[in-house]
């Protein structure tokens, strides 16, 4: 769009089950704070490992929304 102006956060969202679910979780939340999301680009995955396991999958994940200031 001609003349539009985006911004950008970053979010880690948290999933046992695995990295897309982390992923979605992340924009899940970004959706209760800001509006008018374009954009998801994940930037990093790791995980937490707890004694022999895997306990928890992240997902780092930066959003874009459409800036609405006047």
């Amino acid at each position: 769009m001609p003349n539009s102006v985006y911004q950008m956060v970053e979010f880690v969202g948290t999933s046992t089950v695995s990295w897309e679910e982390a992923a979605k979780n992340a924009i899940e939340n970004a959706r209760t704070k800001y509006s008018d999301l374009r954009v998801a680009t994940v930037k990093e995955l790791d995980m937490t490992i707890e004694g022999e396991v895997v306990s928890t999958f992240r997902a780092r994940v930066n959003i874009s929304f459409k800036s609405h200031i006047e």
